[in-house]
């Protein structure tokens, strides 16, 4: 069996949190709530925001009426993969060999802009999820215009995930689990990858 990819940011003092203009992300807080010596067990208190850390985005992030987190089924979270790159994406005639994959896997590493169309073509793809390493860029004047469409199209996106992990495997497993909850925007999350064997 190959070796696991692990794509998510770990998260400790050292985690980027969202910030734009007035607006911030809520910051990740972990401290601890009890102690061996007094309690008898060991716990620790955890804060943060929906999209903290290495996350999966659902609709309705970014789309009025769309599904909530718990929309997301079990077996959409893991499956396999087929590699989608930047440079792919940059001309509007995108085309991709799809052989059934339950995932798309988004290399957006690459400071390419990608085109409107080709991002409209890939999101006309089957997969209910698309994990993302990087940040696509758009030639479009909305920074966010990737993430309404995907929100539009109703799926979700599994995004900020560790970047300098080196090539990424055309194919393979993918896993990535968000925690369970219900009725909100999305979830931290694990997102791992292996190169099909």
């Amino acid at each position: 069996m190959g070796c696991w990819i692990d794509l998510t940011r770990p998260l400790d003092e050292h985690l980027w949190i969202y910030q734009d203009g007035d607006y911030a992300d809520p910051p990740l807080l972990v401290e601890r709530w009890a102690e061996r010596d007094t309690a008898g067990f060991e716990v620790w208190r955890l804060a943060m925001g929906t999209q903290t850390g290495t996350h999966i985005d659902a609709p309705c992030h970014f789309a009025d009426g769309g599904a909530t987190l718990e929309a997301l089924a079990p077996e959409d979270c893991l499956g396999t993969y087929r590699l989608v790159t930047a440079e792919n994406l940059a001309a509007p005639c995108f085309r991709v060999a799809w052989a059934g994959e339950s995932h798309l896997l988004l290399d957006a590493r690459a400071p390419i802009p990608a085109a409107t169309a080709a991002v409209d073509a890939l999101l006309a793809l089957p997969p209910p999820m698309i994990v993302m390493v990087g940040n696509l860029k758009v030639a479009h004047g909305d920074p966010l215009w990737f993430h309404r469409r995907v929100a539009q199209a109703g799926k979700f996106l599994a995004e900020d995930t560790l970047e300098d992990v080196g090539a990424l495997p055309a194919a393979g497993d993918i896993v990535a689990m968000p925690l369970r909850l219900v009725g909100v925007s999305g979830s931290p999350a694990r997102v791992m990858v292996r190169a099909k064997v």
